[in-house]
């Protein structure tokens, strides 16, 4: 299968200066050059550029093995993990499995912890785990984040009474190579680990053990998710021509709106399945590009659902947004309308119709609608949500937001902002290192 992803700007290009952007696509083919040659702001976290034609197929072989032990031992996995350390592995996860399924062992569910602080969540999850196999994946590269490392603490110490001495071998631990805390303690306790390169950064890194492993426990084919990311780099790095280079055009338009004063990119989908892959693209350029007072705001919205919410707003409130359109040509399933002899409803027009049918015209005449409302439509369109196409897409996306992050002129591989929140934390929590800042706060009648 060759590189599939469409852009569509059908919707967009009225909306563009033909000089400017002719501007801006020169400065995201000289970026992506930059992407390449490891001449990018933050070059030190540019693995992820070409690992899709460099991954081993050993690597891919062990996490594959690893992970159908685990579903063998498991009616349930949890897997331990904040940002890019779960968002990339539960959207493939999502996209490409049964909405309704009941899980048994060997085809179990994945649920997800160490995401927030919230007691009442991880309270009913031990409770829920205690009559279940379960085992635990966790994600984390220091071993340290609250989060993650508080839920790891809750589960592994269920996990001891639980499993007793058998309890490590239901441990899973993605983590840095040869230091950290999760490090050291999978050392000392005998877990199997698997290791996060050095130079590629959580939101970058679905392609590595971050992401295969939880994919691959979920029972999604991460052989055929690998290949979609390779040709999608395949094609997208040889392609140097940025009028005809998917992620070139994106860029171009993204920073294209915003210098226009459209500092808001809705992402839109028209499949549930996709709910948390608009999630990902969130921390993805979010954490990107948000900083040094620059940036483009990432929103989502579920339609049509949202249209029954948001839908005003888009329509007709202020007009600082611009909107891409993620859309899945095909679900692969067929349900059609039936025939109603009273017509009580009015649907008879409908019947024999695929409701995939439905919700393509509801796509198209929602893009006409917040078109002519003022608002930029691009459209970005892909065969379906099995794991070849959802590669593609996503390291679409990774490269694109390199790109983009560089047109914006910040480095788009570091986070330095998300640090505040986490020393005031500690802070006000008591940990030792931090009483100078904990009276700081205090006297500001925190």
């Amino acid at each position: 299968m060759a590189f599939s992803l469409e852009i569509n700007d059908r919707f967009a290009s009225e909306f563009a200066d033909p000089k400017v952007f002719e501007l801006l696509l020169k400065e995201s083919g000289t970026a992506l050059q930059n992407l390449l040659s490891g001449k990018s702001p933050g070059s030190e976290f540019l693995g992820w550029v070409k690992l899709p034609q460099e991954i081993q197929q050993s690597e891919l072989e062990k996490i594959h093995s690893e992970a159908q032990r685990f579903r063998k031992q498991s009616e349930t996995i949890v897997v331990i993990g904040i940002g890019g350390s779960y968002l990339g592995a539960k959207a493939v996860i999502e996209a490409s499995k049964p909405y309704f399924k009941t899980p048994s062992l060997g085809s179990p569910e994945i649920v997800y912890a160490g995401h927030h602080l919230d007691a009442r969540y991880h309270s009913e999850l031990l409770e829920y785990l205690e009559n279940k196999e379960f085992s635990i994946n966790v994600v984390s590269k220091s071993g340290t984040t609250t989060e993650p490392a508080l839920a790891f603490r809750l589960l592994w110490d269920l996990a001891k009474k639980k499993y007793g001495a058998k309890a490590k071998d239901r441990i899973v631990a993605t983590t840095d190579g040869s230091k950290g805390a999760l490090r050291k303690m999978s050392e000392e306790l005998g877990f199997t680990t698997f290791s996060i390169p050095d130079n590629v950064g959580g939101r970058y890194s679905v392609l590595t053990p971050v992401g295969l492993f939880p994919i691959a426990a979920a029972g999604v084919d991460i052989f055929s998710f690998c290949k979609g990311f390779s040709e999608a780099a395949d094609f997208l790095i040889s392609e140097t021509s940025s009028h005809k280079n998917p992620a070139c055009i994106y860029s171009a338009y993204r920073n294209l709106f915003y210098r226009s004063g459209k500092k808001i990119e809705v992402i839109a989908n028209y499949n549930p399945s996709i709910r948390t892959l608009t999630e990902w693209w969130k921390q993805l350029f979010g954490e990107s590009e948000g900083k040094q007072g620059k940036g483009i705001f990432p929103a989502s919205v579920e339609l049509t659902t949202d249209l029954h919410s948001l839908g005003q707003y888009l329509q007709e409130g202020e007009r600082n947004i611009f909107e891409t359109v993620l859309y899945s040509k095909n679900t692969g399933a067929k349900v059609l309308v039936p025939q109603d002899g009273d017509d009580l409803d009015g649907l008879n027009f409908l019947a024999s119709k695929n409701l995939e049918e439905v919700n393509l015209q509801a796509f198209l005449g929602t893009l006409v609608a917040h078109s002519e409302g003022g608002i930029p439509c691009l459209e970005i369109l892909f065969p379906d949500t099995g794991p070849n196409s959802l590669g593609q897409t996503m390291y679409f996306f990774e490269l694109a937001c390199g790109i983009s992050g560089n047109v914006l002129g910040v480095n788009p591989f570091d986070q330095p902002g998300v640090e505040a929140y986490k020393k005031n934390m500690f802070a006000l929590l008591g940990k030792p290192g931090f009483e100078n800042l904990r009276e700081s706060l205090r006297k500001k009648g925190v």
